[in-house]
This record gives C-alpha cells, structure tokens and sequence, in this order.
C-alpha cells in the first residue's frame, strides 16, 4: 500500500521507488497488478494431480469421507498419476476437509433440567482371576452425579439390581432413563421404531420409570454415559498409564469403584463449576419417590437362609455371607451359575455367585463364615473363676499350657496352676510364664516339671543359646574315642 500510494503521488516509477525504499521494477509490478485482487498472495500454479481431483472428490464422497490416502493413491496411479504418495495424501487430506465442511453435524445444545433424565451405560471392567467384569455407570443429568457398580454379567437381573442401588444412591427416582439399544432393553426394531423389552417395562414401571434408547450405532446421543464409562475405565481399569496394580479379588474391585463414586462426586465439574454432591441436594428435591421394596421379580426365586448361612436350591445347599443367616435371599441360576441377590438399606445386591452343582456336593466357601477362635478348632481360654483368672494373667505360654496339658489329659491340673501362680510371686510373672510356655511345647506336665523347668532357665541366667559361628562348632569333640581298643591297667584280656 505504501508503493501504491507513492505512485499515486509522484506518478513516476523511479520517484515512487525512492519514496519506499524498492525497485522501480516492483513499483511497475504491483501498479500492473493493482485491481487484480491482493497482490501479496502468491499465483496457484497448475500441479500434477488436479486432473485426477475429481475423481478424489468421487471416492472421498462415496466413502463418506472414510477412505485412505493409499487406497486413493493406487486407484488414481492405476489411472496414470506418476506422483508421489505425498502429493496424494495432501490432496486427500484438503479433500475431506472440504466433505466434512459440507457435511459436518450440527447438534442442538442440549440444557437438561433437574429432575429428568439419567443416562447408563456400560464399560468393560478389569479381569479378575481371568474372568471377564463390567462396570455400570449411570449419570444424573442435570446435577452430573456419578454411580459406578462393578458386576459379573449384564442380564437383566443385574440391570434391576443396579437401577435400584443407583436410584436409592441419589435418593429418587427421574423421569426418564436413556441408555443403549441392547437386547435386555430393545427387543427388536421395526421400521427403525424400537420395540421394547416387556420385562423393562416393567422395571420402569416400578420405579416410575419411562425407559428411553438412543438412536442405534450413534452416541452422540448420550454423550453424558459415555464419558461416565471413559472417564471410569481410565481410572478404575489397570493400565501402563494410570499404573493401577491388579485386582486380587472381586470385593477390592467393588471397594474402588465405590471410592471412585465419592471422589467424582466431590470435585467441582468443569461444566457447571460446583460439586455434583451439592448439586444433587437441589436436584433430590424434584425426583419422584422411591418404592419401599426393590424389583425382586427378575431376581429370581427365594430362598429362606438357614441357621448355618446355606440356602437349598435343586436339594443343593449353597452358602451365603453369614450375615443374611434367617433373611430371605434371591437365587437364579445363570448359565452354570447361581447367583445370589440380597436385599439391604443400599437396595439389591448381589451376595454370592456359586457354580452350579450337583445333590451330595454342596457349594460352601469359607469367606461366608467368621474366622474360627483358636487354632486347629480348639477355643481360646476364657477364665470362669478367680484361680483361674491369675493362671490366664501370666501370660500367652500359660494359655499353651492349659492347651496342651488339657489336650493330653494331664492330672491334677488345677493344683499345678495354683502352684505356677506361687511361683510367680516368688520368680516373676514373665520366668514363670516362660517355663509354661518350655512345659507346653515340650509336653512336660507331670509332677515338679514345672519347677525343674524353671530351675533350669534360672540357672542359665538367660544366656543366650550357644549358636555355630567360624571360632566355635557345634559338633561333639573325638577325645572319647582317643581310648577306643586299649584295655584297662591289670586287664590283660
């Protein structure tokens, strides 16, 4: 523009040329080019692949913007493009771009309200022992309020369980519910209308529910579940980048995707700058309300659990965590295995999964029972009177003594611990308790073996055991046998 504007005043070449420091050639170049468009822009010149351009644009359309640079590159060089595969993929790159620009999807913003609508989804979950999990995750629209619940299948029994500890986790129940078109939900499809699976319904009408389904093959749709499912899988499945180590069992998994729950819950979102915990206590307030009892149709049978923590099912009895012992449980059998559904304050979950056996072969695990008192079964010594009371004080090698001295049948033990508690006033509790604990592994019970026991560990004033080292061997000396064959003075036979 300065160029310009020096010629416009001078109306010379030269003179222009002076006034903006250049060449009077460029003066001449840019006054010709004046009208012509931007002058700075540098002229497209005429490039090796342009004639086979439209048939780029053909592939690119017909592949919906899909297709690869290489498979381009070898139709077109099958036509006579003698260019480089470089050449190609620019062309092909400037020719999506182009598609895409002319065929981009627009979405609607959508603006939830409270009170409406919650979204689940499923992501696939670590394995465990080699077994295959899921995770369900659900996600409240409005208030952005996550649930994370690891499972072991995807029937419908469990997408029962998990809708109702999700709904009694926020504390109600929304209006609608979206997920995915799958065969638990969506039946079939006719005329691209959904037909809904009956037992769903009836899910949804339990909880005042309206099931709803995205548009199938398109998540866009429902984008909110599927960054629940992203979002979760990236922290709670073990992966070289978040350097979560292996699950051992299924209840650690269940403890981390409960404390994943919380975490989430209590960060602010980047969306609507608060934390969803907090935004959840405004939205309770517009949900409906919960029924009393969970859906227990699809979760089986019941089965009332007996006094020793078992339920019979087919004349097998399968354990159950103890702590259902006289409860009503539900049992369902899901492929070779049964499956166990408890109902407690957080809703149906699942209490134990057996694999199915067969009359006379009861399925029991010892994880459903408390820890045994004792060792081998044995109980621990508890004292019922004063005497016995001092006996028990002494310390942990009286009780082995009790034990054992019991075990074998030991008389007159009574007389034995009133003397053990006299000795101890006279040597100390710890001498005595010690020599107890000598008399227990050694098996000395009888009469004064107390004493000489005792007698012993004081007269070696509590040395230390004499141990093998470079300087010293615990290998008995040869000197007795330095004699060996010799008789005897005055023996000469």
């Amino acid at each position: 523009m300065e160029i310009l504007e020096a010629y416009d005043l001078t109306g010379s070449y030269r003179a222009a040329a002076e006034l903006a420091g250049v060449d009077h050639h460029t003066v001449k170049r840019y006054v010709l080019l004046r009208g012509k468009g931007d002058p700075t822009k540098p002229k497209l010149r005429p490039k090796m692949i342009d004639e086979f351009m439209p048939k780029i644009e053909e592939l690119v359309e017909r592949s919906g913007g899909r297709i690869g640079a290489d498979k381009v590159h070898e139709k077109i060089t099958a036509m006579g493009f003698a260019g480089t595969d470089r050449t190609t993929r620019r062309a092909v790159a400037a020719a999506k771009a182009s598609y895409r620009a002319g065929h981009r999807r627009v979405f609607r913003p959508w603006i939830p309200e409270p009170g409406l609508w919650l979204q689940w989804d499923w992501g696939e979950g670590p394995r465990i022992a080699g077994r295959r999990t899921w995770l369900w995750c659900s996600w409240l629209a409005w208030s952005r309020f996550r649930v994370v619940i690891p499972v072991l299948d995807k029937t419908l029994p469990t997408i029962a369980s998990c809708m109702d500890a999700t709904l009694r986790r926020i504390g109600g129940a929304p209006t609608y519910a979206l997920t995915d078109n799958e065969r638990t939900v969506t039946a079939d499809h006719i005329a691209r209308i959904p037909v809904r699976n009956p037992q769903i319904i009836e899910i949804g009408h339990h909880y005042g529910l309206t099931i709803r389904t995205c548009v199938p093959a398109d998540p866009q749709s429902k984008g909110g579940s599927e960054a629940t499912v992203r979002i979760a899988k990236r922290d709670l499945v073990p992966t070289d980048v978040n350097l979560r180590a292996a699950y051992r069992d299924f209840t650690e998994l269940e403890d981390a995707c409960a404390a994943f729950t919380d975490e989430v819950n209590s960060k602010v979102h980047r969306a609507i700058r608060r934390r969803p915990a907090e935004a959840l206590a405004e939205e309770v307030l517009r949900l409906h309300r919960l029924p009393d009892r969970p859906f227990t149709a699809a979760l089986g049978t019941t089965r009332k659990v007996a006094g020793d923590a078992t339920i019979s099912v087919d004349s097998v009895r399968y354990s159950v965590p103890h702590q259902l012992a006289g409860q009503t449980v539900w049992a369902r059998f899901h492929g070779d295995e049964l499956v166990v559904t408890a109902v407690g304050e957080g809703g149906a979950v699942e209490a134990a999964r057996h694999r199915r056996s067969t009359p006379g072969n009861p399925s029991i695990k010892d994880e459903h029972y408390p820890p045994r008192e004792g060792k081998d079964g044995d109980r621990t010594p508890r004292a019922t009177s004063a005497g016995e009371a001092a006996f028990l004080a002494l310390g942990p090698g009286a009780a082995s003594w009790l034990i054992e001295a019991a075990a074998a049948g030991a008389r007159r033990m009574r007389p034995k611990m009133a003397e053990a508690v006299a000795l101890a006033k006279l040597h100390g509790p710890a001498e005595v308790d010690r020599a107890l604990g000598t008399a227990a592994i050694a098996g000395r019970f009888a009469e004064n073996d107390l004493i000489s026991i005792l007698d012993h560990h004081i007269g070696r004033n509590l040395a230390e055991p004499t141990r093998a080292s470079e300087d010293h061997s615990l290998q008995p000396g040869t000197s007795a046998w330095s004699r060996f064959g010799i008789a005897p003075e005055g023996d000469e036979h």
